[in-house]
Formats: structure tokens, C-alpha cells, sequence
């Protein structure tokens, strides 16, 4: 069977064996390397690409794609102004919300609260609340005058209350969705009670802590706004869609209204990740970068073994270029073995990452992610295919540069000179 020399030649030198023990010891150990690097890099990115999905995907449960208020944040007429945002292109749903920063009490704990008043019917069709709600009616469980509620698991926590309890709601009368009071609603605050109908767990710390649900009608009666709302959330069929609606939605608008959609609202946070991402991945590409250069040593050592070798091939007519070649390709494939044995580890460590973390923090008796820093708690991973070619190219272009100088040395190796004592 036809091989190129060089690559045949380069092949047997790496399954040869040794009489020096130590060349095998330190080219196993660059292979080690080079696969520990590899393994890592991939953990780690497809646990942050799990990260940044997981993100998103509660972000954008939770915010509405678009979001549609006036400049004082106060939209009258709100039924007309929905019927012509459902005539938009790319529009699902929509849905009326009342905001507020409320104050909730009971006992003696006492929680600062965003208050977010819907109407069940039309919320449940915009994000994915419902599914985190506990009771299986979700939203439902809101009815109109009852004065129900629906709290973050965590602040439900924090208040030390349970289904079926009371809670207090205190807030200023006159209150921007800011939180501004006018002098008025410092003088006639309100003070209502609520009954905990379900919880609620998004896994995200800043809802999970400072959320609550309660029934639109009942927030007008509250906040004396019987035909206003603050805005409507829209719902789209493509989130990507969210600008060109924003802008079609503006251009059809005849009143000055306030729109914004969510690559504006947390367009931050996901830039954020990918640049923790991207700086990860030069990082640990050092790690691999490390291992690999290993190979110069263990290719150094090989050449001085191999220069009788190496003076009879150049004597039988090899050039120079085709000397360097046999130890590039030797170089090359250990490289390709620890990069191939990195990536199956790094796969099944990635898959596996979330029981792996569970059993060390169990053993160690300790949390590695904590809500209330980390904002999740526990780590989804996601594996993706770029990640894994670039990550297999990287190593592998490592491994090759790492072999040009020992193989260049090899090149100028005289003949009669290597020969000399042999």
C-alpha cells in the first residue's frame, strides 16, 4: 500500500518504542496535556453556552418582546390601542399591565416588591410564566376582587409565608412606575391585604426575590386607574423580529407613544456573557497552548535520538523538507490523539456536568452556585458543534506549530558529522 515517506517514516517513529524511557514519559504527558486542555475548554464553554441559553430563555419568558406605554408611562384606552398592535406583522399576543413598586408586610418582615397586575386570559398567552407557577391553573388563580396574589418562591421565603396566608401591600397612592410619590400620596398611602393563592420559580434570583402577581382590576381599584394602564406587553412569532415590529408599530402609532423591546432592555447582559465567553475561550486555549509546546521538548529529544537516522536518510537523498515533514507529521499526531481523546472526555463531562457538580457539592458539603450571586442554581450545559471544531482545529494548529523548530533542527542535521562516531 502507497504511503508518502515522510508520513510513513513519522508514523513509525511514534509507534516505535524507546530505549529512552523518558522521551515515551514526557510525549504521553504532552498527549495527557494537550487532552486535559481540551477537555476543560469544552466544559466550560458548553457550560457557559448553557448559561447564556438559560439566561435567555427566563429573560425573555418573563420580559415581553416588545413593549408598548406612553411617555408618562400611563396608556389610556388601552382595548383600541391593542386591537391596532395585534394588526402588526408578526404579532401573537397582547397583553395590559399595571407596574408598581410596592412595599409587601407581614408581621414584621417586610419586602421591597415589583407588583406586576395582569389580566390572566391575555398574560398567559405573552412568556412562559404559567408553566413556573405552582398551582396547575397558574394566572387563573388571580380573580377578579378576590385580591389574590402570586409570589416569587423566594420572597414568599423571606416574608415566612405559605399558601393560603395574608400579606400586606403598602405603596403611596400616587406612584410613577418609577417608584416617584407626589405629596398627595404621601399623605394617603395604601394599605391592602392579600391572600397567597401560588408561588412562583422562574430559577432566576431577581424575580424569584422581588415579584409579585395580582389581578389587574384589582391594582385600578387600588391605584384609582380605572382606564389606564401602564403599557401592553406584545408577544411576537421571532423574537429577532422584535425591532422591525418596533419600528412598524411606531410608524402606524398616531400618538406619542413610548416603545421599546427587549435587545434594548437586557441587550447588555447577553453582550456581557458572550465577551465572558470569548475571553474564557483565550484563556484556556493558553492551557491547551501549554500542553502542546510540550511536544518541542519531546521532538528535540526524538531528533537527537534519530540524528544517525536522520544523516542516513539525507545520505540516501531525503531533503531537507521532507526530514522536517517526518516529525511534523509525528508531532501532529500526537496532537491529534490528545485532541481526540479531549473532546470525547470533554463530551461526556459537558453531558454530565450538572450530576457531576450535584455529587461534589454534596461530598464537600457546599454550594457552588448561589442564587443570590449567580442569579441561577444549578448549571444547564449546551454542546455545540462550532465549539467543538474550533476547539479541535486550535489544538491541533497548536500541536503543529509546536513541532516546526524541532523539525527545522532535524533538517540541518550533516550527515558526516551525525556519522562521525557511529
Amino acid at each position: 500500500m502507497f504511503h508518502p515517506l515522510s508520513a510513513f517514516i513519522g508514523l513509525r517513529y511514534t509507534k516505535a518504542k524507546r530505549n529512552n524511557h523518558f522521551i515515551s514519559f514526557i510525549s504521553l504527558a504532552s498527549v495527557v496535556g494537550i487532552a486535559l486542555g481540551v477537555t476543560v475548554l469544552i466544559t466550560v464553554l458548553s457550560a457557559m453556552n448553557g448559561y447564556e441559553a438559560g439566561m435567555r430563555d427566563r429573560f425573555l419568558g418573563m420580559l415581553s418582546h416588545v413593549t408598548v406605554t406612553d411617555s408618562d408611562w400611563k396608556l389610556p384606552a388601552w382595548q383600541k390601542r391593542r386591537e391596532q398592535v395585534l394588526k402588526t406583522k408578526h404579532v401573537i399576543a397582547a397583553a395590559p399591565f399595571i407596574e408598581k413598586q410596592v412595599m409587601l408586610k407581614e408581621a414584621d418582615k417586610v419586602q421591597a416588591t415589583l407588583l406586576e397586575a395582569v389580566l390572566p386570559d391575555y398574560e398567559k398567552n405573552i412568556g412562559t410564566i404559567n408553566q413556573f407557577i405552582s398551582k396547575p391553573a397558574g394566572l387563573n388563580t388571580l380573580k377578579s376582587g378576590e385580591f389574590n396574589i402570586i409570589l416569587g418562591e423566594t420572597l414568599a421565603k423571606n416574608l415566612n409565608v405559605k399558601v393560603g396566608d395574608t400579606v400586606t401591600l403598602l405603596s403611596p397612592q400616587n406612584q410613577g412606575v418609577a417608584g416617584e410619590v407626589s405629596e398627595v400620596g404621601k399623605m394617603f398611602p395604601i394599605f391592602r391585604d392579600f391572600t397567597l393563592v401560588a408561588t412562583f420559580k422562574v430559577d432566576m434570583q431577581w424575580y424569584d426575590a422581588g415579584t409579585a402577581y395580582i389581578h389587574l382590576d384589582d391594582a385600578a381599584e387600588l391605584f384609582e386607574m380605572p382606564d389606564n394602564v401602564t403599557g401592553l406587553r406584545v408577544q411576537l412569532d421571532d423574537l429577532y423580529k422584535a425591532q422591525e415590529v418596533t419600528s412598524a408599530i411606531a410608524k402606524n402609532s398616531v400618538d406619542d407613544y413610548l416603545i421599546t423591546n427587549w435587545t434594548t432592555q437586557q441587550a447588555n447582559i447577553f453582550k456581557a456573557i458572550k465577551l465572558q465567553k470569548t475571553m474564557f475561550f483565550m484563556v484556556l486555549i493558553l492551557i491547551v497552548g501549554v500542553a502542546a509546546f510540550n511536544l518541542v521538548s519531546t521532538l528535540i529529544m526524538v531528533v537527537t535520538e534519530k540524528q544517525a537516522d536522520i544523516a542516513i536518510l539525507r545520505t540516501l537523498g531525503m531533503s531537507g523538507g521532507q526530514i522536517m515533514r517526518v516529525f511534523i507529521v509525528q508531532g501532529g499526531v500526537l496532537g491529534i490523539i490528545g485532541t481526540v481523546i479531549g473532546i470525547i472526555l470533554g463530551v461526556i463531562v459537558a453531558s454530565n456536568l450538572s450530576d457531576i457538580v450535584h455529587w461534589l457539592e454534596q461530598l464537600l458539603n457546599m454550594h457552588f452556585l448561589k442564587a443570590e450571586v449567580h442569579g441561577i442554581t444549578q448549571i444547564d450545559t449546551k454542546i455545540e458543534l462550532m465549539d467543538l471544531i474550533l476547539i479541535a482545529l486550535s489544538s491541533f494548529l497548536l500541536a503543529i506549530i509546536a513541532t516546526i523548530f524541532p523539525a527545522w533542527k532535524a533538517s540541518k542535521v550533516h550527515p558526516a558529522e551525525a556519522l562521525r562516531y557511529e
